[in-house]
Formats: C-alpha cells, sequence, structure tokens
C-alpha cells in the first residue's frame, strides 16, 4: 500500500488520484491537482502523466529513488514551484532523504537559485516538518564543524574566480571564495555528491550552462557516476523541461569526453 501512495504521488501536477487521498500518510499544505481535473482540463497529460511519467520515468534504474528525489525536490526550489514541493519533500522522506539533509538543500539553494526561493521553500517545508514530528533535533546546526578543505584545489579554483571576476566585481569574489566555498560547501549536513547534484540541478533547471562544466566536474570528482549524470539529465528533461536539457547537452558530452580523454 506504501508503495502504492508513493508512487501516485510523483506526477508534476498530480500527486493522487481522488480515491487515494484518504490514503495518504501525512497532510499537504497545498492540496494538488487531482486526476479527475487533470483529465477535465488535458487528458492528454494525464495520459502521459501516468504512463510516461510514473509508469516509465519514476521506475528507471539509472538513478536510486533518493537521487531522484534530490533531483526532484531542487528542480522544484531552482524554479520556486510550491505547489508541488509538499508532495516531493514528503516522498523525498519517505525515499531515504533525511530531514538535515532537505534543510541543507534549501540553505544550499539560497545560493544557487536566490533568497525568495529558499524561503518559499521553508514555507511549505515547515508544514511538512511539523507534520511528521520532525524538530530541530533533527536539523543541521547553524554553524557546525566544516568538512575539511582540499587546501590545493581551493587555491586553484579561488584563483580562477579573482582572474575572472575580481575587476568586475570584488564583492561577488569575497563572498565567492569565502562564505560559498569555504562555508556552504563544507558544511557537513548534506554529503558533497549530493551538494553537487543539487547544484548541476539548479543550473539546468534556471538554464545556466555556462556553470555546469564546472559544477558536473566536480559533481564527478565527488562521486556522481557518467551513468548517473546521464540519467539526471534525462530525468530533468521532465522537471526543468526539454530546452533547457537539450542546452545542456553539448556541455555534458564535453565533460564526458574530456574525462574519458
Amino acid at each position: 500500500m506504501q508503495k502504492h501512495i508513493a508512487a501516485t504521488a510523483l506526477s508534476v501536477s498530480l500527486a493522487a488520484a481522488p480515491a487515494f487521498a484518504e490514503e495518504r500518510k501525512y497532510p499537504l499544505s497545498s492540496p494538488p491537482v487531482s486526476m479527475e481535473d487533470m483529465q477535465a482540463v488535458s487528458p492528454a497529460l494525464a495520459k502521459y502523466t501516468d504512463a510516461t511519467l510514473l509508469g516509465g520515468l519514476w521506475k528507471r534504474p539509472g538513478l536510486s529513488a533518493r537521487d531522484r528525489s534530490i533531483v526532484t525536490v531542487a528542480a522544484l526550489i531552482a524554479k520556486n514551484q510550491t505547489v508541488e514541493m509538499s508532495f516531493h519533500f514528503n516522498l523525498a522522506l519517505d525515499n531515504g532523504v533525511k530531514p538535515s539533509e532537505i534543510s541543507e538543500i534549501i540553505t544550499h539553494l539560497a545560493f544557487y537559485s536566490g533568497w525568495a526561493n529558499a524561503t518559499a521553500a521553508v514555507a511549505v517545508a515547515k508544514d511538512v516538518f511539523a507534520a511528521r514530528g520532525i524538530g530541530p533535533n533533527q536539523l543541521p546546526e547553524a554553524s557546525p564543524a566544516l568538512l575539511p578543505l582540499d587546501e590545493a584545489a581551493d587555491a586553484q579554483r579561488a584563483s580562477g574566480v579573482e582572474k575572472n571576476v575580481g575587476s568586475v566585481s570584488p564583492g561577488v569574489v569575497e563572498f565567492t571564495n569565502g562564505v560559498l566555498f569555504k562555508d556552504v560547501w563544507l558544511r557537513p549536513g548534506l554529503a558533497p555528491r549530493d551538494r553537487s547534484i543539487v547544484t548541476v540541478t539548479a543550473l539546468i533547471t534556471n538554464g545556466q550552462t555556462a556553470q555546469v562544466t564546472y559544477h558536473l566536474g566536480r559533481a564527478m570528482d565527488n562521486g556522481l557516476k557518467k551513468e548517473e549524470a546521464q540519467e539526471m539529465l534525462t530525468h530533468l528533461a521532465f522537471y526543468a523541461g526539454w530546452p533547457n536539457v537539450f542546452s545542456t547537452i553539448p556541455v555534458a558530452k564535453d565533460v564526458f569526453e574530456q574525462r574519458a580523454g
């Protein structure tokens, strides 16, 4: 029963048919569009939601359910699509994403998709956490002991930022080389691999292909496999849109080829 309920919660604008509304374990802050409503407006969308999205994409083996939830949650926050957040926050928790990790994803995306997008996500997550009895003891500290810094790699990165950005905006250099990479990226509440997945997702979702080369390479350095990166692109075609993914394909192709050679 639980698998059936979770599977029904996956769609872009559907999460569950009316028949399963009473079976959901946790209340939602924003009721979704039902299958009945979708059928009344777009029977074709209902068909693709059921057969292609739920019946196909989410069942593909290239990414774990946990990773798919991380990608989906990050895409929703990056696009500020709050209507689906309750379902996908709940689904992410059911798929093994910890409350502390959702908290860190929101914090991280304040830097990569904007503060207002993060605060919008907070408003939804607050209700989800309350409904599930998630308290402060399950959340990351505001100022934890940070992960160790790779001094050599960071010095090279920081030098590139200074060279490319310093003459244009010294303030951006200051916060990039300080707060972002020597604090946010070193927070232990989200594994480096997952933090990279969230970052790459946000970049693709918002069409920021210029930054994908560095961050996709960093993601693979952090343990993301090529096959997983390929499946992320497939997943994001549905949640970020085909144009954003197709714009990313040449960049990803170059990253894959450079690492193969």
